[in-house]
């Protein structure tokens, strides 16, 4: 009998086919963190023209390359980063060679230290600012692919937020900068198919453990973007009635390049994970980037002049200004996503819910109207274009 009732709670009436008793998708609330390391961007550059291992012909264009990145900070949850002397290291060996290498075990165990207490934080203040207790939340869908353990950072947000045993959890992993909207997609599912449904999603990476060292400048490009962080949101099901005036989601919408596989990787190696970024990027993600608008917003009957905010991934600076480009965007529609790219680097799969929080809470900063309706979108390994329309109910 437990069972059947169970089933019964989860199971979608069908009155919710219906467009009259269509349920919204609302998003409550975005909580954003970072490990408590900052560092300015030219202070970084000094530190990695001190590694021995680096070629010197690199090392004397790392100024330059670094300030041309349009980051001002970048966080860390490894403290060396700060330190000039390395016998004061923890994690690197105590040498400016910073060789041998912390292994890929060493890195993860770092990750599962720093990552959990990350991502617990913003869940919480997701959680205080939708209102939501603890015990009202029915899935957790947690991204990273910056580490990976088990029982997972799904189960660890369960059980130190104290969420019911019966949670439904998901874990998105290795899917990069675009993940966000793949929890978001999930969360959206779930809140059309269950009239009760609170979602937690909780996106944490820590991109800063996985430095290589390489005689490239592709990878010293990488070494210079990255950063560390998290982000937490809240969607719920809501009827008209209790939806009405607030920002929901309406639709997500992947688009997948058939020439670019190479153009963006990430993977396993000895000493960490290994990213692999050509300067193709920014021109691969532009000549999809019109269509794909198109797609989404025609779709849902909607043209890109009803659009007030356009939330970009700020994967870099030339990724951005590409964007705005092709996309015809004013200088103001892309400054929420330099802003973040300023601030705080790219932190991988959280960054884009960063700019969604900066647009959201414009009026409550006296920066304008509440936005009605905008597009958001990240790219990634693929190439692949993710996205979503967001509209006030």
């Amino acid at each position: 009998m437990r069972v059947a009732r169970l089933a019964e709670v989860h199971r979608a009436p069908s009155f919710l086919q219906s467009a009259r008793f269509r349920m919204h998708t609302v998003v409550e609330s975005i909580a954003t963190g970072n490990p408590s390391f900052r560092k300015p961007q030219p202070e970084t550059a000094e530190f990695m023209q001190q590694i021995e291992r680096l070629p010197e012909a690199l090392r004397a264009r790392l100024p330059s390359l670094y300030e041309q990145s349009a980051i001002d900070y970048r966080y860390s949850c490894v403290d060396d980063y700060g330190e000039d002397d390395p016998e004061a290291f923890t994690f690197f060996p105590e040498n400016w060679s910073l060789d041998p290498a912390p292994s890929t075990r060493e890195r993860n165990e770092k990750y599962k230290e720093a990552a959990i207490p990350l991502a617990e934080d913003v869940a919480g203040r997701a959680l205080d600012g939708a209102d939501t207790e603890a015990d009202e939340i029915t899935h957790v869908v947690a991204v990273s692919c910056t580490g990976f353990f088990a029982p997972g950072l799904d189960i660890e947000l369960v059980k130190r937020l104290d969420l019911p045993a019966d949670t439904e959890r998901t874990f998105i992993g290795f899917m990069g900068c675009y993940a966000a909207f793949n929890a978001l997609r999930v969360a959206h599912s779930f809140c059309q198919s269950q009239p009760d449904a609170r979602v937690l999603v909780v996106c944490t990476e820590l991109c800063t453990l996985h430095f290589q060292i390489d005689d490239t400048l592709e990878s010293v490009v990488v070494n210079s973007l990255f950063s560390d962080g998290a982000a937490a949101t809240v969607l719920s099901a809501r009827s008209d009635r209790e939806a009405r005036g607030r920002m929901t989601y309406v639709d997500g919408r992947s688009r997948l390049d058939d020439d670019s596989m190479e153009d963006m990787t990430w993977a396993i190696g000895n000493t960490g994970f290994l990213m692999g970024l050509s300067s193709r990027v920014p021109d691969v993600i532009a000549d999809h980037l019109p269509g794909y608008v198109d797609g989404l917003l025609g779709a849902n009957d909607r043209t890109p002049d009803e659009m007030d905010f356009w939330a970009v991934h700020p994967g870099g600076r030339a990724v951005v200004e590409r964007a705005q480009d092709v996309l015809g965007l004013a200088p103001s529609d892309v400054q929420p996503s330099l802003e973040v790219l300023r601030r705080y680097g790219n932190m991988s799969s959280p960054t884009v819910l960063f700019v969604l929080k900066r647009i959201f809470e414009q009026a409550a900063r006296g920066d304008g109207a509440p936005p009605e309706r905008g597009v958001a979108m990240a790219f990634g390994p693929g190439l692949t274009i993710e996205g979503a329309l967001f509209e006030r109910a």
